[in-house]
């Protein structure tokens, strides 16, 4: 009894501390609390005042829209590409697959740095356009290799039926790998999802234009400069809303695809 007593307090406690900074911030986006300290918290005759002040600034919303944009479509490309080259990597067929393999782990522990990517980039024409934001996050290599032991997990027999039937590779992995594989696919897209979102370094190294710039560019900037508290907190709450809305839904596959992906029999 007293042991059990113990644990709930600790738990009610570490709960206290994790949900008041979140409460906090959201009291102050909703212009509860000043720049002096609490005041009255005010949810209903001031609720939405400092969004629509936040969401009626042009820049914002051209952020916003940048912010979406990178987020489906780096998502997209990133789930597409990972999932192709994981699942190549994956046929212990494949000639060279282990040199292939090798090369996997070796890059995603050692990079060439900021300045060798920076060069790339300039000399691929990606500097302060759109494409800087996607195209070098097609190809997430933890994923790469935890797709590589979650394609190795699915019975050959599944692909070799396929190709009795005279199916191309392509279509035995649209039509019969893809449809198992929910789990390693949607944890892909979950943190794909979030990594675009939450975003900003690329856009302070790569981009100039101010019309590129995404939200998470905008809060960090918000966040660091000496402003109203109320501004920084809203755009703070907007920045997590989307994810947290998102991550509702596809929080039932984390563990699942993680799992599954990590441990090879």
């Amino acid at each position: 009894m007293v042991f059990d007593a113990v644990v709930w307090l600790l738990l009610i406690l570490i709960f206290i501390l994790m949900v008041f900074p979140i409460f906090y911030i959201l009291v102050i986006s909703f212009g509860g609390v000043s720049n002096h300290g609490w005041s009255r918290v005010r949810f209903i005759p001031r609720m939405f005042m400092n969004f629509y002040r936040l969401l009626s600034q042009n820049t914002w919303i051209n952020a916003i829209k940048i912010s979406i944009l990178r987020t489906i479509i780096g998502t997209l490309l990133t789930v597409m590409l990972t999932s192709i080259f994981a699942y190549a990597l994956s046929n212990e067929r494949l000639m060279f697959g282990k040199t292939y393999r090798f090369m996997v782990v070796f890059a995603m522990y050692f990079s060439g740095g900021l300045i060798p990517m920076y060069i790339l980039l300039k000399y691929m024409h990606l500097l302060d356009t759109f494409a800087v934001y996607v195209i070098p996050t097609m190809l997430n290599l933890f994923f790469v290799i935890v797709g590589i032991n979650f394609f190795s997990m699915i019975p050959s027999s599944l692909a070799e039926s396929g190709r009795l039937d005279g199916a191309s590779e392509w279509k035995i992995f649209c039509e019969i790998i893809l449809p198992v594989s929910i789990p390693f696919i949607a944890t892909l897209a979950m943190f794909s999802a979030v990594n675009q979102w939450n975003s900003w370094v690329d856009s302070s190294y790569y981009v100039q234009r101010k019309n590129l710039r995404p939200m998470a560019y905008l809060m960090i900037s918000e966040i660091n400069r000496t402003g109203s508290l109320n501004t920084q907190a809203t755009a703070m709450v907007l920045s997590m809303i989307p994810m947290l809305c998102i991550n509702q839904f596809a929080q039932k596959y984390y563990v699942q695809g993680i799992i599954l992906g990590a441990v090879k029999e």
